[in-house]
């Protein structure tokens, strides 16, 4: 028990992230609070928004953003404080190594690699929906072979969450598509440009987030002139079961679009490569965060007062919406469409460059092969974890449908939020005198109800996404206790 719950102190981490200088300090708070709306604002506005709608809240999809904003208010701050303090790449993984000790540091480490790569498949299916709709605007027409999922999954009915096998094993079929090809091509571009190097990424992603959000306020406008008040009737539809509409549906809707909000957390991510990391992350977390909120409720509002929920089932609701508009609005369908193309490749962007640094970050620690720690001498970025990443992200992209991807990423994330809150409450009292630029307000109020409505949306999932979990946990477990419990770095140390 002694070892699974070592613990790595945060005055060693300090000295860590000054003395380690592979990786190029080339960010500053503009481009921070830029990368986190470019992960933020994408798949939740672009994709999910509709897809939660239709499938359980309704135009109550309002009420799970406002949810979902509340818990990452909550964690943001529990971030910030994290992030000022300990400016490892490393993300919640380091700051459980931290506070809670090895083995939960490895849970959330390999919880993370799941959210990020599942993150990034997940938005390149929302993309090649957009992709294919704006080509067939142009009269290019890809082969519906090759721009969808070969496989679909349905939730066996009447099964109950510990039966693992079935929930996980069954209710998958063939859609009779190939591969989701647009979706690989894009992964496989966005690999190629992060090994090439995180200012030249940056610097990409601040053009296309100016492009999208530019985007979003023109649909918010022009939408507002288009209003349908007989589509928010009912704004909560009545239960039709479990998790569908009604305030059960707003709650389980609420956890599968916190998905849309992970972006902050990938800031954390690239905390070894800003310049001044303890002033500057907090402002590109808690940033990031504020701004996307007010956006996502306000298309939320728009989108569902435009056109009616039913019928936003789709990889491209926005598409969809300005398309029900008729020709009096038909300028402003390839404007959206191509600010949806570029936001969801900032997205993308973003989760891939977050997933290879947790790599590096735990392979540093001795807890995954040293290959994943190795910087490209030209380039200086974590090159061999970022092409795996890329290569998994690519298999995951072409293979499986957008609604499984979202959910699993859900999941994830709001275990580490859990994490991240509970192991800033521990701290102030294991570490009571520690610098931290950053102080989370009222940290014995936010840390326990960060804690509380992570854990209640993560409660709302569906149960077949915890099964999910589980099975991913346990390949963790395997690893962890075949490999990195005896490579641990604080292993060798204590030999």
């Amino acid at each position: 028990m002694t070892t699974l719950f070592r613990r790595r102190t945060v005055t060693e981490l300090q000295k860590e992230a000054s003395t380690d200088q592979r990786l190029r300090r080339a960010l500053g708070p503009v481009n921070l609070v830029m990368l986190g709306i470019g992960a933020i604002i994408g798949a939740g506005i672009f994709v999910l928004t509709g897809q939660a709608a239709a499938n359980y809240a309704g135009p109550g999809i309002v009420f799970s953003f406002v949810l979902a904003g509340i818990a990452c208010a909550f964690a943001g701050l529990c971030y910030a404080e994290f992030s000022a303090m300990i400016p490892i790449s490393g993300s919640a993984y380091t700051y459980g190594y931290a506070t809670l000790g090895e083995f939960i540091a490895w849970i959330i480490g390999w919880d993370l690699i799941l959210e990020y790569l599942f993150a990034a498949s997940t938005v390149a299916v929302g993309w090649s929906g957009y992709v294919v709709s704006f080509l067939k605007d142009l009269g290019i027409i890809i082969p519906p072979a090759f721009t969808s999922a070969p496989y679909n999954h349905v939730t066996p009915a009447n099964v109950p969450w510990w039966d693992i096998w079935s929930l996980f094993a069954q209710g998958w079929t063939h859609t009779g598509a190939t591969l989701n090809v647009p979706a690989m091509v894009v992964i496989g571009f966005i690999t190629i440009l992060l090994v090439l190097g995180i200012k030249e990424s940056a610097t990409f992603n601040d053009i296309i987030v100016a492009i999208k959000v530019a985007v979003i306020l023109i649909f918010i406008a022009v939408g507002l002139a288009y209003l349908n008040p007989a589509n928010w009737q009912p704004f909560v539809p009545e239960s039709a079961g479990p998790g569908k509409f009604g305030w059960g549906g707003v709650l389980r809707g609420a956890g599968v679009i916190f998905f849309a909000y992970i972006g902050f957390d990938a800031v954390s991510t690239a905390a070894q490569e800003a310049k001044h990391a303890q002033r500057d992350m907090p402002v590109g977390i808690l940033g990031s965060l504020a701004v996307c909120t007010v956006l996502y409720i306000s298309v939320a509002l728009v989108l569902t007062g435009i056109v009616s929920y039913t019928k936003l089932n789709v990889p491209d609701p926005i598409a969809v919406a300005i398309n029900s508009l008729g020709s009096d609005v038909a300028w402003l369908r390839p404007i959206v469409k191509v600010g949806a193309i570029a936001g969801l490749s900032s997205v993308i962007l973003v989760m891939m460059l977050g997933q290879p640094r947790i790599f590096y970050t735990m392979a540093k620690d001795g807890l995954l092969p040293p290959v994943f720690s190795r910087v490209h001498s030209k380039f200086r970025t974590p090159w061999l974890a970022q092409l795996l990443t890329g290569a998994a992200a690519m298999a995951v992209a072409g293979l499986f449908p957008i609604g499984l991807l979202g959910e699993l990423v859900s999941i994830g994330t709001l275990l580490a939020f859990v994490i991240v809150c509970a192991g800033v409450f521990v701290l102030r009292f294991t570490d009571p005198q520690i610098q931290r630029p950053f102080r989370t307000p009222a940290f014995w109020l936010v840390c326990p109800l960060g804690v509380f409505f992570c854990g209640w949306l993560m409660y709302g999932l569906p149960a077949d996404t915890w099964a999910r979990l589980i099975v991913w946990m346990a390949i963790g477990f395997v690893i962890y206790f075949g490999y990195g419990v005896r490579h641990s770095k604080l292993a060798r140390n204590q030999r």
